[in-house]
């Protein structure tokens, strides 16, 4: 057990090989978008050049106004500089209109800016509007007139919601040409307005669902157009990458006038950036989530520069506000309402964790979930209550069959098991979908199967292959925080605590209260490659050696105890027959 137990060490990032650069951050230089996004500047150079054909762009980001903010900003730098106005000027008299090209003073169909980005736009504000009053023409510009010459930045979502928009828009586009139509679609213009040349380019942000349902609308996008995409993460590989990262949030912070963070606070903000990427190895470069966050510090911040204690204050704050939720499932395992054992050994039974997202709340968190296993005299059917209940997913049904095929493979047996089981999380009364449990799962079979006792104190959460290999999860620091904050309020033992995969290390970021009691030898966490390396850990029992009492071992016996009892009570040349067959 303690060749898997990890150290409190590996709990979280490691901030000491960066402190000399953590003292000098504060002073660095704001840095250009070309060195976070050096895929989507390229892709972005390209089509704003002159001479560039495509005329749309796709780029794969949130559709938020942080993003939209971010691709203008740098499209309006990469843009040549109009020497002379772009538009076209109208003259009106009466019901009679003219157009001429644009007049040096500008005018309503001058372009004001080369770069607009709107997060939702209906077609009145998009093309403008004509119609009549007191019997003479009035025409008034949109968003499209003000960029002529320029580039308009859209999301998907409000071109997928408004294909008539996004069908007039396009043609404008191709065809280079401005040509006025009635709101009305029942009934003309009354008038005969000239169309305008308007020269005009696209990009559309939008998440990978969004373009997805773009691209089918418009497969041509994809296939003649641009692409780009906003590049979420930088990865952590080398101390420069340390560096970019800090000079990133340096510049967001000057672009927002927001304080910058003192050397205290970069570790606190590197512990946030894990937890929020998911990977010690990965560095978030989310306009919206770093901006928020040092937006919400900079309301506690005292000093010129963004300290620890404003941090600090700004996370606690941020997490009581929205504990409600999370407080209440723990109060149900408290008072028993939802029955989690920690402590004692059960046969077949084993705590699995969950993560539970619920729609509208802003934070997922973890939970432990009961799985209990129980085996009778069958054909060797496996049974997935979940499944049967159709409260299983499709992934949760993949997970059961793997785990299936290698605890068959295992046993290595020329015919059928003897034993049916029966497998099933515990009151749980919504859809359980995901392959994370298919290890808890299997170590609760196992020990119905051999008959042996399951510790209680630990839970255990991974996926296996066919092969027994445990593979990573996702959620794994809210799921050991989850079982976790149980321990805590029933009174750590010392010998709680959490089997998770090996390749998940990576991944881990605890809340400092966890990793605390790591430190104190409270609670433990063991990090397995196999399923043999939990079985071992969970009930204390070797999985398979011929030497000495083993798992895999008590269930051969078992199984040949009731195969020998079942060849008593055979015909005698029925158990000839099998002996014969047997060689």
């Amino acid at each position: 057990m303690t060749n898997n137990r990890l150290e409190w060490q590996s709990l979280v990032p490691d901030a000491a090989p960066y402190q000399t650069l953590f003292a000098t951050a504060p002073d660095m230089a704001p840095i250009t978008f070309a060195v976070t996004q050096p895929r989507l500047e390229n892709g972005l150079t390209l089509f704003c050049h002159p001479q560039s054909r495509p005329r749309i762009m796709t780029v794969k980001a949130q559709e938020s106004r942080a993003y939209l903010a971010v691709i203008a900003g740098v499209v309006d730098t990469l843009l040549p500089d109009n020497e002379q106005p772009v538009g076209s000027h109208y003259q009106i008299a009466g019901t009679r209109a003219t157009l001429s090209p644009a007049l040096p003073q500008g005018g309503p169909f001058v372009a004001d800016t080369r770069c607009l980005y709107r997060e939702w736009i209906e077609p009145e504000q998009l093309f403008g509007r004509a119609g009549l009053l007191n019997g003479e023409v009035v025409l008034h510009p949109g968003a499209v007139h003000q960029v002529n010459g320029g580039v308009l930045i859209l999301s998907a979502r409000t071109l997928l919601a408004q294909p008539l928009m996004w069908l007039r828009l396009k043609q404008i586009i191709s065809e280079g040409l401005f040509r006025w139509v009635s709101p009305d679609e029942t009934r003309p213009l009354p008038v005969s307005i000239p169309a305008m040349p308007l020269n005009l380019k696209l990009i559309i942000v939008g998440d990978r669902h969004g373009l997805a349902d773009l691209n089918e609308m418009e497969p041509e996008l994809v296939e003649h157009g641009l692409y780009g995409e906003f590049e979420g993460e930088l990865p952590l590989t080398e101390p420069e990458d340390m560096a970019t990262w800090c000079a990133y949030i340096n510049t967001l912070a000057d672009s927002q006038d927001l304080p910058r963070p003192a050397e205290n606070a970069w570790p606190m903000l590197l512990t946030q950036a894990v937890r929020f990427s998911g990977d010690q190895g990965s560095l978030p470069l989310c306009p919206e989530w770093i901006t928020a966050l040092l937006s919400e510090a900079a309301l506690y911040c005292e000093e010129t520069l963004l300290d620890e204690k404003a941090l600090d204050a700004a996370l606690q704050a941020k997490a009581w506000r929205e504990s409600y939720l999370a407080e209440r499932m723990q109060d149900e395992i408290e008072l028993g309402q939802i029955l989690i054992e920690t402590e004692g050994e059960v046969i077949g039974q084993i705590n699995g964790l969950s993560v539970l997202e619920y729609p509208g709340h802003p934070r997922a968190f973890g939970e432990p979930s009961r799985i209990s296993c129980v085996v009778h005299a069958g054909d060797g059917e496996f049974n997935d209550v979940e499944r049967k209940a159709e409260l299983g997913g499709n992934l949760h049904a993949k997970g059961m069959m793997i785990m299936q095929a290698y605890l068959i493979s295992e046993l290595d047996q020329d015919q059928p098991l003897p034993f049916s089981a029966s497998l099933v999380f515990e009151q749980s009364y919504g859809e359980v979908d995901g392959d994370s449990a298919s290890l808890a799962e299997l170590c609760a079979l196992i020990s119905a199967l051999a008959q042996q006792p399951i510790n209680q104190q630990i839970a255990v959460t991974g996926s296996v292959d066919q092969f027994g290999n445990v593979q990573p999860i996702g959620g794994v620091n809210e799921k050991v925080e989850g079982f976790f904050e149980v321990c805590q309020r029933r009174g750590l033992t010392g010998k709680q605590g959490v089997i998770l995969p090996l390749a998940n290390l990576r991944h881990l970021c605890l809340q400092p209260q966890v990793v605390e009691a790591v430190r104190e030898g409270q609670f433990h966490l063991w990090a397995v490659s196999s399923a043999a390396e939990a079985l071992t850990i969970i009930t204390g029992v070797t999985y398979a050696d011929e030497q000495q009492p083993s798992l895999l071992g008590a269930i051969q016996d078992r199984i040949a105890q009731v195969t020998a009892h079942e060849r008593r009570h055979l015909p005698w040349f029925l158990r000839w027959l099998t002996w014969l067959s047997r060689g």
